[in-house]
This record gives structure tokens, sequence and C-alpha cells, in this order.
């Protein structure tokens, strides 16, 4: 969603140019205009589709930039007017009349029919921070991208001919990283946007301008790098930024402005990308609470952090509370009439239902919503994928394949058209199939899935996502030489996405394992293992079920080595983690100290003076080229497999 973020610059210090001067004025609006709706939003899926949203924004600072007074506008009161002007006066007189024509122009062909004209009488250096407003202004339409970045480059060049750092070129270099941004060149946007940090940094560090002033610009570039980032898949590195945002933005306006609430609401959004529910929660809260104080009960934006809310405490398992706040958002959506996003909230109302087991509920509900749905609509494939996952419920497996099938059809025809959508939506349904052990039509929608998203440069994070489940799927049918090129790929991307400590590479790091155990390379194995349980303990801990069979996992894999002293090792650090969960875990923990008796016996049978005796090292190199960049859940693991 493109939105015009304007923010505020104050008593900026006059800059002079040769024959252009001006004044920044205190036009830089705030980064959520008041006339939207919400600020950028990622899409807001089903939690079942593993909430993957994609935060895009484009954020353009608007300026209104006025001329200094030109000593040819206060002639007549410097000396008598002469009858007839002399050429430097004329000169003058005609650069002053450009300027003001310049300053008058409100829309960007008078602004650039107004350049125009003064491209005779001034120089590109003169001509800086006429450059910077149509650059800002071509931007913030979004029109034509291409063009704002022939201004902008032109505005940098001006603005920074001598090399001094001021407020004038850290803008020029936010607008290079937004258009950049649009152009989808987020390496380039990422490097501008970076030395525009740095400048800014200095500037406060020197004061060489106010706090005041440096504010506004500091939230454009620190929201921008949260949007490349997201864009670039470094999702954990955007968080830091948009948490800057925030922070900024808490300075700048009303604490409990409604600006700031759609940044709690905007922060919350990405913990959901990343899947960190918990984190999310609170900022989620706190939007919801600050929209209600500010603009009540009855508010678009209140029904937006319901929305979100609703998401988040699905991905808790919450599902009653996520109930909840999805009817409370639908009554809002439905008193202002926004019947788009109102159908949204009825899918996702359904699939809360499904979740909650109520699966008579929610097929009523989706063939009420159906007949409010065109026949080839996005929204009608929604509604039978969500029919065909209770039809599946309720073991209705003929029925639930007929839904699907109606909804691949409808969205066969959409791949052009929205293919990140359908893209998402293959991946749903390949659930479905897999859940009704149809493994071969699951691997084919996720290829497919995947082939539109490698098309997508934002959407790496959805590729490792689909790249790891494909690994996955392939793993489970025996196709164990095929997955390894997928899960790599996936272990990579994945890291780049969400962070190496994330627990969803740890998953993928653990059937890695698992694949190198079925293909008798114990060794390879037990690194993968290694790294499966250093991610899991950081993440989730030590003592958490995946965490401990990480650790089973490891003890196998040496075990297969012959190596059983580092076996017996780990094998014992899984009965002491059994042992802390208490009765709950009994039948495990006697599987766990059979295991031990076993491998004891083994240990003694046989010699172990040409073995391994120290845990092998980590891998330090990289898993795979991404020469192939590939949704099952990264809660999957290859437990089973291992066994």
């Amino acid at each position: 969603m493109r939105k015009a973020s304007l923010s505020l610059i104050s008593n900026l210090n006059r800059q002079r140019f040769r024959g252009i001067s001006s004044l920044l004025t205190r036009d830089y609006i705030s980064i959520n205009s008041p006339s939207s709706s919400s600020s950028y939003s990622s899409p807001i899926h089903s939690i079942d589709r593993r909430i993957q949203s994609c935060a895009k924004t484009h954020v353009s600072i608007l300026k209104t930039i006025q001329f200094q007074t030109n000593p040819s506008r206060n002639l007549g009161a410097l000396v008598e007017k002469p009858t007839q002007l002399s050429s430097r006066q004329r000169k003058l007189k005609e650069k002053s009349d450009l300027e003001e024509a310049f300053e008058s122009a409100n829309t960007s062909e008078e602004m650039l029919k107004a350049f125009k004209d003064m491209e005779a009488c001034f120089d590109e250096r003169e001509l800086g921070l006429a450059s910077l407003k149509i650059g800002l202004k071509l931007d913030q339409e979004g029109e034509d991208p291409e063009k704002a970045l022939s201004f902008a480059e032109k505005a940098l060049r001006a603005l920074d001919h001598d090399g001094k750092p001021s407020l004038l070129v850290a803008m020029a270099l936010q607008l290079l990283g937004s258009v950049n941004y649009s152009l989808k060149r987020f390496s380039d946007s990422l490097g501008y946007l970076n030395r525009a940090n740095r400048l800014l940094g200095r500037l406060e560090e020197e004061k060489a301008a106010s706090v005041e002033d440096i504010r506004p610009v500091l939230h454009a570039v620190q929201l921008e790098l949260g949007n490349v980032k997201t864009a670039m898949g470094r999702r954990e590195e955007a968080l830091e930024n948009l948490k800057k945002a925030l922070e900024i933005k808490e300075m700048t306006l009303e604490k409990d402005s409604k600006e700031v609430g759609v940044a709690y609401r905007d922060l919350a959004e990405a913990y959901v990308s990343v899947l960190n529910f918990k984190e999310a929660l609170p900022f989620g809260l706190k939007a919801l609470e600050i929209h209600i104080k500010e603009l009540g009960h009855n508010s678009v934006e209140v029904a937006h952090d319901r929305r979100i809310l609703g998401v988040i405490y699905t991905g808790m398992e919450d599902h009653a509370k996520a109930l909840e706040q999805n009817e409370l958002s639908q009554k809002v959506l439905k008193n202002w009439g926004l019947s788009s996003d109102l159908l949204r909230a009825e899918i996702d109302a359904a699939n809360m239902q499904i979740a909650l087991g109520k699966y008579d509920e929610a097929i009523n509900t989706l063939k009420r919503i159906a007949q409010k749905t065109d026949k080839d609509s996005e929204n009608r494939a929604l509604v039978f994928i969500s029919m065909g996952k209770a039809l599946c419920n309720q073991e209705k497996i003929a029925d639930s394949k007929r839904c699907l099938e109606i909804a691949c059809g409808i969205l066969d025809k959409k791949e052009t058209l929205s293919p990140v959508e359908v893209a998402e939506a293959y991946s749903e349904i390949s659930m479905q199939f897999e859940t009704m052990n149809e493994f071969e039509t699951a691997i084919s929608l996720l290829k497919r899935a995947l082939a539109l998203l490698a098309k997508q440069p934002q959407e790496q994070h959805s590729e490792g996502s689909v790249s790891a489940r494909i690994g996955w799927l392939l793993l489970l049918t025996g196709e164990v030489p095929q997955a390894i090129p997928y899960l790599e790929s996936a272990a990579e991307i994945m890291k780049e996405s969400f962070g190496s400590k994330h627990f969803g590479v740890g998953y993928i790091y653990n059937n890695l394992g698992a694949a190198y155990l079925e293909l008798d390379r114990p060794q390879s194995a037990a690194q993968m293992f290694a790294v499966a349980k250093d991610i899991m303990d950081v993440s989730l801990g030590p003592h958490h079920v995946d965490s401990i069979e990480a650790c089973q996992n490891l003890s196998k894999a040496y075990s297969a080595m012959g190596s059983y002293p580092l076996a017996i090792e780990f094998q014992q650090r899984v009965i002491d983690a059994w042992e802390g969960h208490g009765p709950s875990a009994e039948i495990e923990l006697r599987e766990a100290r059979e295991v031990l008796e076993e491998l004891k016996t083994k240990a003694r049978g046989r010699s172990t003076n040409m073995l391994p005796t120290k845990a092998l090292p980590l891998p330090q190199h990289s898993l795979a080229s991404r020469n192939s960049q590939p949704n099952v859940p990264l809660n999957q693991n290859s437990a089973s497999l291992t066994r």
C-alpha cells in the first residue's frame, strides 16, 4: 500500500545556492496522514497460512519549499524605480518572477513547467532545492518513479557539491532511498538510507541542526529502512528500525495521538510477520487502547487493531479471544459499510471456528459468505479453501477435495494478476492435501507457489518457507536426495529473513540432519542436529519438547557414528530434560532411559579408540549457493524420521 509519509521540519536554517534561497517550512506532515485509515500495513492472513505479512510501505516527504526573498523583489524599496531597468536588474527580476511562479505551483505538472522555465536562467547547483521539491512531490504521487529518481539525483549533486553535511543532503539521500525502494532496487535503496542515517547522526552529534529539525527526517529514514530490510528478507533487523521509528514518533507527536497508535499497530504486525506473537501482543493492545481513547469504539482504526489482535491470539492458540476480537471488528466494519474488509473478517472468523472445532458452525458461516462473493473472485476461492478445511476435519474427504479443486480452478486464472496471494492460497491448499496423505498433489501445488514467488523480490521469506515445506514432504516420502537442496536453500533464506536463531531455522536444520542420517552420513547429520539444538535452546529453551528432540537426534547421530561416549552424554541430557517435565512426561522419560541403557551396552561391546570423543564443530560454510530459492508449518520436524 502506498501512503505518503509527510513529516514536519521546522525553522530550518536558510541556505543560499547562488540565485535560489529557500526556507523549508513546517509542512513535514506526520508519517501517517490523518486522511488515511491506517499506516503501511502488511496483509494479514489466516494463521494456518503461517501469517506471512509483507510489510510494504512507500515513505516520502512532501516539503513546501519557499525561496528566500531575492534582492530584486525589494528593488523598488531600495532605489527609485527607473524608467528602464539595467541588464543586471532585468536578470534579477526575471529570476525573482520565476522563483515566485515555482513557489505558487501546486501540482506536479505546474512545478515541472515552472522548473523548465527556470533551467534557462539557473545552473544545476542553483536548482538543487527545486529539484528536491519536485522529486519529493513525484515520489509522493508514485506514478513515475524514474522521473522522481532523476530529480533526486539532480538534487543530491547540487546540494552535496561541497561535501559538507546538511539536513538538505540527508533529505535528498532519503528521497533516493525511497525512490529506489519503489523501483525494487533494494540494495541501492539500503545504501542511500544508511548514508542518510549516518549523516543525520553526525548532524545531531555536531549540533549542526536542531533536534526538532532532524527528528522528522530521521523518522522517515528509520521507517524506510524497516521497509527495505523487510523487502530484502532481513525482518529481524527491520524490527529494530521500526522500533526506533516508533520512539521518534512518540517524541514528536502527542503520546496518545492516532498516528502513534497506528505506529504501535505497525510494530505489532512486524512481529507477527516473524511469528513472534508474544512480543506482538503488547503493541497491538497499546494501539487498541490509544485508538479507543482518541476515536471511540466505533472507529475504523479500532477495527484494524482488533483484527491484528485476532491474528495474534490465533498465533498464540487462544482461539476464543481471537474470535471475540474478530466479532467486535466485524461490527465496526459493518457500521462503516466496508464490505471488502468485512468479507475477509468473516472468512477469518470461519477459520477461527474451525480451530475451535466448531465445524458445522464454520460451514454455515462460509455458505453465507459464498452467496456474497463473485463467481471467479479470490474471496470465493478463499471460502472454498476454508470449506475444504472444515470438511476435511469432519473426514468428508471427497467433499473436501471437490472444494479445493474449485478453489484451484479459480486461482489458476489469477496467477498473473495476484501472484503472491495465489501462491499463499496454493500453499494453504497443499496443507489440506497433505492432511489427506495426498503428498504428490501437495508437493505439486507448492512447486507452483514457488515458481510464482521466485518472481517477486519482496517475497524472499515466503520462498524460504515454501522451500522448507517441499523439502520436508520430499523427506517424508523417501525422496531424500531431492529434499536436501530445498532444505539447504530454505535454511539460508530463512536465516536472512528471520535471523539465525529463529526456531523455524532450527526445524529446517533438524530435517537436514534427518536427511543426512537417512543417506548414511552420520557425521554431517550430527553437525546439522548440533546447529538445530543450539538454535532451539536459544529460541525455545533447552527444556522445550523440540529442543529435547534435537538433543535426542544428536545422540542418535553420534551412535550411528559409533561414538558412544558422546551419544551417551547427549542421551543423559535428554533424560535430565524430561525429568524436569514431571509426571506428564513419564512415557518419554522411560523411553529415553531405555535408549541410554542400549547405548551403554553397545559401548561396552566395542572399542572406541578411533572414534570421536568430542562433539563435532558446527559447520562454518554456507549451506547453499542460493541458486534454488524455493509453506509447511515451521514447527514440523523430523522426529518420526530419526527414531
